[in-house]
């Protein structure tokens, strides 16, 4: 339908409250010239209409693009992925807001994705910060956490690890307000 207005849009953007793994492989393989295409997980709270916010500054209605991540094989043919950030559609603007590592809470990698379900191998929480310093919770466990392991698992950058028999990832986020999103990859 997008193809046959008059004007060609500037975006087309799929929203659906989950991307079925064949769907989502559809609509990333479309190629448009001059057209950006995206997909968007809308929030489940769409569906609860007495749970949706009454005003602006606490609006559920927050698309999330996927998670825009690096994958990198090693000389050893070992993988680390790395994830950048993600985009926003803002509805009180209209406008996509590209966000950075600082809005995501989580995210999690399945290294052999069977695209069935999400399974992750490793689990981070980047970028430390104030909210999220792990030292109180390391004095509450009597120094019962590994600080060095705490470490690896804060940043935005995946431990090595080999291909699975799947030869595809999966990445999954987490955004500060609860909102999920993932991509599926190939490895190669």
């Amino acid at each position: 339908e997008a193809r046959s207005l008059k004007e060609k849009p500037d975006f087309v953007i799929f929203a659906a409250f989950h991307f079925d793994p064949e769907a989502a492989k559809d609509i990333d393989q479309m190629d448009w010239k001059g057209v950006t295409i995206l997909k968007a997980q809308m929030s489940v709270d769409l569906l609860t209409a007495d749970l949706r916010k009454k005003r602006s500054s606490n609006q559920s209605y927050w698309l999330i693009g996927q998670p825009d991540v690096e994958v990198k094989k090693h000389k050893d043919d070992r993988f680390v992925v790395k994830v950048n950030g993600f985009d926003y559609y803002n509805p009180i603007t209209g406008e996509i807001e590209s966000k950075g590592t600082s809005h995501i809470a989580m995210w999690f990698l399945d290294t052999d994705y069977d695209e069935r379900c999400i399974l992750p191998d490793q689990v981070f929480f980047p970028e430390g910060d104030q909210k999220r310093d792990w030292s109180r919770l390391a004095r509450a466990l009597k120094s019962e956490v590994n600080a060095e392991a705490l470490e690896k698992f804060s940043g935005v950058q995946s431990l090595p690890f080999t291909a699975g028999d799947n030869k595809k990832i999966a990445v999954k986020i987490i955004d500060n307000r609860g909102i999920e999103s993932f991509v599926i990859k190939e490895l190669r």
